[in-house]
C-alpha cells in the first residue's frame, strides 16, 4: 500500500478515535433524558422575586410529617440515633447579600430557597439562577439539624419549629447572622447561618444548652433533598452535550465519585470521611455540604420513601453535661462552580468542575487562560491568547510535520512515476518508496503529528470551555454574546471550513480517489459537528487553523523554493 494511502488512513482513524471520544464522553456524562424545565417565580412589582409556595401548615412547636431525616443505620460504625421531623410555619426568613438571596424555614430552619442575583437563567432574561427551591415543580433544599437520642430532629417524622427575633436580613457590603431559637423543657439549642457579604459559603452552627439534670446526647446531621428533574432542557440537537445532574462525594478511596440517581435506586451510597463533602451537581452549579475536617463523618446518598434523593453526613455524636454548652458545626457552599472558591471552601471540591479524564491538562489550561483574561479582560481574546501560547510550545513539532508534509508533495510526483513503473510488483514499489523518503528526508507519517499533538489540547479544551462557569454568558464581539454557547450566526464554523479547506491544498493529495473523496468531505463534517460546539471552542479551532495554514504556508514555500535551487 501507498505511504500516502497509510498516512490518510491514520489521520482517519485518528478524526475517528476523536469523534468517538467525544461522543462516548457526552453519552457517559451528559446522556440523561432532558425534561421541561421547572417554572420560575415571577418577580413583584418591587423586584424581589415571590417566596415559594408552601403547603398549608399548623402553628405549632411541632407536627408530623414524611420523614427525611437520615435513620441510625447510616452511621455505620459511628454512634448516633434517630432524628425528628416537624412542619414549617407560615413564616419564612428572608436573607438578602450581594451574592445570594436565601429563604430559611423556620420549621427545622433548613434553606427552602436561594438564587444567585450575579448569573441570570440566560442572557434574554433578567431572572435570577433559582439554585435552591421548594415549590409545585422543584424540590431541591439544604436540610441541617440535630439526630440521636435526645435530638430535636427525630427520624419519627417531626422537626422543631424555631423562634426568631425578625424575618428580614439584608446586608449590602457586611456579613450577617441569623439566629433561630428552640427552648425545650429542659434544652435550648440556637441555630445559626452566617452568612458572608461575598461568598457563597454559608457557617451553620447548632449550639445547645443543657439546662436539664440529665445528659444530653445528639448528633449534627446534614444532608441536600433534590428530585431527579433536569434544572433545563438540554440541547436541542440528539448529539448535544446534556450536563451532569446527580450526586458527587469525596472519600478516601476516590476524590472525586459521582453517584447517579440511578445509582441510588440500586443501592445506598455510605462511606465514612475524615472532614469530606457531599454535593448534588448541575451544570455550572453547585451546593455541597462540607462536615467538619477535625471529625469523621458518615456520609449517605439514598432515595427517599417520597421519591426524592438525599446526599449528606452525619456527624459524630456528642454528649452535653448538665449546665454545659456545646456547638455542632458544618458548612453549606450553593454557588456557581468557582474553581478558586471551591478549592478554598474543601479539599478537593474544585473536582466538581468536571474536566473528565483529561482534568490534568485542562486545569493548567484554564489556569493560563484565567491569567491572560486577567490582563486583557475579554475571553474570546483570553482563548486567542491561549492559543498562540499553545502553538508557540508546539511550534518546533508541527514545524517538523509541517515540513514532512511540504516535502511528501515534492516528491508526489516521482511517486505516481514508481507507481506507474512498478503496477505489478508491490514489494519492489515498497522499497523503491521508501529509498526515495531515505533520499528526500521525506515522512510519510510526519504530517500526523501536528494533528496528534493538537487533539489532547482539543479535548482538554473543550471541558474547560464548556465546564467553567467563568465563560458562561461571556461575550466576545459583535453577535457573539456567549462563549460557552454555539455561534448564532455560524459565522465561525463556516471561517473555519474555509480554513480547512485552503490548509488542505496545501498537502499532498492522496493517491487514491475514494479517500480524496473523504478528504474533500472533512471540511464539510467538522463544520456540521462545530455547528453545535461552543463558540469558544470553534474560536481556539479556527484560530489555530489560521496559524497552522500560515505556518504549513512559509514551510511549504521555504521547502520549495530549497528544492528549487538545488535543482538548479
Amino acid at each position: 500500500m501507498p505511504s500516502t494511502e497509510i498516512q490518510r488512513i491514520v489521520l482517519l482513524v485518528l478524526l475517528g478515535i476523536v469523534g468517538y471520544l467525544l461522543v462516548y464522553n457526552w453519552n457517559q456524562d451528559y446522556g440523561q433524558a432532558a425534561m421541561a424545565p421547572p417554572p420560575r417565580a415571577a418577580p413583584d412589582a418591587g423586584g424581589t422575586p415571590l417566596q415559594p409556595p408552601l403547603q398549608p401548615i399548623a402553628e405549632t412547636s411541632e407536627v408530623a410529617s414524611a420523614s427525611d431525616v437520615p435513620g441510625e443505620e447510616l452511621a455505620g460504625d459511628l454512634p448516633m440515633q434517630e432524628v425528628e421531623e416537624s412542619v414549617p410555619t407560615a413564616q419564612l426568613v428572608h436573607v438578602q447579600t450581594p451574592v445570594m438571596e436565601a429563604w430559611i424555614d423556620r420549621a427545622g430552619g433548613d434553606i427552602v430557597g436561594l438564587q444567585l442575583p450575579d448569573y441570570t437563567e440566560s442572557i434574554e432574561s433578567e431572572v435570577p439562577v433559582r439554585l435552591l427551591d421548594r415549590s409545585r415543580w422543584h424540590v431541591y433544599l439544604a436540610q441541617s439539624g440535630l439526630a440521636g437520642r435526645d435530638g430535636l430532629d427525630k427520624s419519627s417524622g417531626t422537626r422543631p419549629v424555631y423562634a426568631v427575633d425578625q424575618s428580614e436580613y439584608r446586608s449590602t457590603d457586611g456579613d450577617v447572622e441569623v439566629t433561630l431559637r428552640y427552648e425545650g423543657d429542659s434544652v435550648t439549642v440556637t441555630k445559626r447561618f452566617l452568612f458572608a457579604a461575598d461568598s457563597y459559603l454559608v457557617g451553620v452552627e447548632h449550639e445547645v444548652e443543657n439546662r436539664g439534670n440529665a445528659e444530653f446526647r445528639a448528633r449534627l446531621f446534614a444532608q441536600l433533598k433534590r428530585d431527579s428533574s433536569r434544572p433545563d432542557a438540554g440541547g436541542g440537537f440528539f448529539m448535544g452535550p446534556r450536563p451532569y445532574v446527580g450526586a458527587a462525594f469525596t472519600t478516601p478511596e476516590s476524590r472525586y465519585e459521582k453517584i447517579d440517581f440511578d445509582d441510588l435506586d440500586d443501592e445506598p451510597f455510605r462511606a465514612e470521611v475524615k472532614g469530606g463533602w457531599s454535593a448534588m451537581l448541575q451544570h455550572y452549579f453547585l451546593a455541597a455540604w462540607i462536615g467538619d475536617p477535625d471529625e469523621v463523618n458518615a456520609y449517605n446518598g439514598r432515595r427517599l420513601g417520597d421519591g426524592n434523593y438525599a446526599v449528606g453526613f452525619l456527624g459524630q455524636e456528642f454528649a452535653v453535661a448538665p449546665g454545659e454548652r456545646h456547638t455542632a458545626t458544618a458548612q453549606l457552599y450553593a454557588g456557581p462552580k468557582i474553581q478558586r472558591d471551591l478549592d478554598a471552601a474543601a479539599p478537593n471540591l474544585y473536582l466538581a468542575v468536571d474536566y473528565g479524564y483529561l482534568w490534568w491538562l485542562s486545569v493548567p489550561l484554564f489556569k493560563v487562560l484565567e491569567a491572560i483574561h486577567g490582563v486583557v479582560a475579554n475571553w474570546g481574546v483570553a482563548i486567542i491568547g491561549l492559543t498562540l501560547a499553545v502553538k508557540a510550545l508546539l511550534y518546533p513539532l508541527a514545524s517538523a510535520g509541517f515540513r514532512s508534509m511540504a516535502k511528501m508533495r515534492l516528491v508526489m510526483p516521482q511517486m505516481k512515476r514508481l507507481q506507474e513503473r512498478h503496477a505489478g510488483d508491490r514489494q519492489k514499489l515498497t522499497q523503491e518508496m521508501m529509498a526515495l523518503y531515505k533520499k528526500e528526508g521525506a515522512n510519510p507519517f510526519g504530517g500526523c503529528l501536528p494533528l496528534v499533538l493538537q487533539m489532547p489540547v482539543f479535548l482538554a479544551l473543550y471541558w474547560v470551555l464548556y465546564e467553567s462557569v467563568e465563560l458562561r454568558h461571556a461575550p466576545f464581539v459583535l453577535w457573539i454574546n456567549d462563549l460557552a454557547a454555539p455561534d448564532p450566526w455560524f459565522v465561525l464554523p463556516i471561517l473555519y471550513a474555509v480554513s480547512f479547506y485552503v490548509m488542505q491544498t496545501l498537502q499532498p493529495p492522496p493517491a487514491d480517489p475514494m479517500q480524496a473523496k473523504v478528504m474533500k468531505m472533512m471540511p464539510i463534517m467538522f463544520t456540521v459537528l462545530f455547528l453545535f460546539f461552543p463558540a469558544g471552542l470553534v474560536l481556539y479551532w479556527l484560530t489555530n487553523n489560521i496559524l497552522s495554514l500560515a505556518q504549513q504556508w512559509y514551510i511549504t514555500r521555504s521547502v520549495e523554493k530549497a528544492a528549487a535551487a538545488k535543482a538548479a
